[in-house]
């Protein structure tokens, strides 16, 4: 049992600030909170904030941690003028040059990383295409090493062969199953569920349709698939299948309340609806629509079920969340950082829909998923502007512990074990990436 005295705890949806409250977190749950809740009571560990903060956990609700050891890289690069350009000449070489053991740290890096900024759940979307088979255990591995919750998926695709689709499903299957068998077993984590991955319609023919499809029935799980990142997608299925992109997905039955559509940045009128009709996320990541300058997401009012992710830009949500406000007003939109907030704790509800459990608030009954920060306001913190410190104060800087499923991952900015070799071995396989991305043929 963990007490957390004194504390300031901010919800952040409906937003609201208590102060002078204690926590009580035992068996991975909240299990009281309020003005005495712990009196009486021993813990194993007690923390007396002395009124500094505490609120919930952080949620990035679409990632690329395959990419974790791209940052700064050295490789040859030819020019990509063009959104096809960029995933052919840089990230369609650099998910082919992944191995198991660069994927390893790619994985453990990004998952330290996220804790450290107050980020305790992350939704995943992985690729390697020569190494498929086992990729997702070693994700799930590096989660439940580091303590941290989250979800991933195989990116299936075409782009290699049909062979490949194969075995991105089979792997995507594998996955859930195993899952499945933990928990029948009494032996899961609670840490790391799975889902249905594709990489974008335009790579996923129509068979590749019906697998994913197949795939979902046999598992249960939703699918996670970017749609119409680029106009290109869109265009492409225009083209080739003369429907709009999601009006094909949904023609093969694959979008439900379990469903992750990343980007949507050039979804038709109908399309939302058809989002919003079958319960449908949509998850926007604006610095990467900003870095591959494709555009920007202009009908956020209007989803029904909006959240924000990084598409593979770290997982600083406290940096997501204030680029996207700032990209949205630059672009004359008309929401406020309110807007932005919900959006950034809706990513709870995804988690709720995966996970069987309540998540996002400081509350009995909820997860003990949570952020304890020094944050220091120089004006008053209220229910009505805690999104107005977010955006133009707070940061993940203030973040000094982490707890994930009642467990202290990150006490005082220290993990309970030493990261530096962690760090080392990164640095040594990111060089040997590097070095395969180089051996590659750009043409395939």
């Amino acid at each position: 049992m963990l007490i957390i005295k004194n504390a300031t705890v901010v919800n952040f949806s409906p937003p609201e600030v208590h102060r002078g409250w204690d926590l009580v977190i035992d068996n991975g749950m909240i299990a009281a909170a309020g003005p005495g809740a712990s009196e009486g009571l021993k813990a194993d560990e007690v923390w007396d904030l002395n009124g500094d903060i505490v609120h919930p956990g952080l949620v990035c609700s679409h990632n690329h941690f395959y990419s974790g050891l791209s940052r700064g890289i050295l490789a040859d690069i030819n020019p990509s003028p063009d959104f096809i350009s960029i995933l052919k000449n840089l990230w369609w070489r650099l998910d082919r040059a992944i191995d198991k053991d660069i994927l390893k740290s790619s994985a453990l890096i990004c998952s330290l990383d996220a804790i450290r900024n107050g980020t305790t759940a992350v939704i995943d979307h992985h690729s390697s295409p020569s190494f498929i088979e086992g990729s997702l255990s070693v994700m799930k591995q590096s989660f439940e090493q580091t303590g941290l919750r989250g979800m991933s998926c195989y990116e299936t695709s075409d782009r290699n062969g049909m062979s490949e689709m194969e075995a991105g499903v089979a792997e995507n299957v594998r996955m859930a199953h195993e899952i499945d068998k933990e928990k029948e077993a009494g032996k899961w984590s609670g840490l790391y569920e799975a889902h249905i991955g594709g990489h974008a319609p335009f790579t996923i023919p129509e068979s590749g349709m019906k697998m994913l499809k197949d795939a979902i029935d046999a598992t249960g799980r939703g699918i996670h698939i970017h749609v119409a990142e680029d106009k290109y997608d869109a265009a492409h299925s225009h083209h080739h299948y003369d429907e709009d992109l999601l009006v094909r997905m949904d023609r093969h039955g694959l979008l439900n309340s379990k469903s992750l559509i990343a980007h949507g940045l050039y979804l038709s009128e109908k399309e939302r609806n058809i989002l919003d009709e079958r319960n449908s996320f949509l998850v926007v990541n604006f610095r990467s629509n900003m870095n591959n300058n494709v555009g920007a997401q202009q009908h956020l009012g209007g989803i029904k079920n909006a959240a924000l992710g990084t598409d593979g830009i770290g997982s600083d949500m406290w940096e997501e969340f204030k680029f996207a406000y700032f990209k949205h007003k630059d672009t004359g939109g008309p929401l406020w950082p309110g807007d932005f907030l919900n959006f950034l704790h809706n990513g709870n509800t995804l988690l709720e829909r995966n996970f069987d459990s309540r998540f996002g608030r400081i509350e009995k009954g909820f997860k003990a998923d949570l952020v304890v920060s020094d944050y220091r306001n120089p004006t008053p913190l209220k229910g009505e502007n805690i999104a107005g410190h977010m955006a133009f104060g707070q940061s993940a800087g203030s973040v000094r512990s982490v707890v994930i499923d009642g467990k202290v991952v990150m006490k005082d900015r220290k993990f309970p074990f030493d990261e530096k070799e962690i760090y080392a071995e990164a640095r040594e396989n990111a060089a040997r990436l590097w070095e395969n991305m180089n051996k590659l043929d750009d043409s395939k």
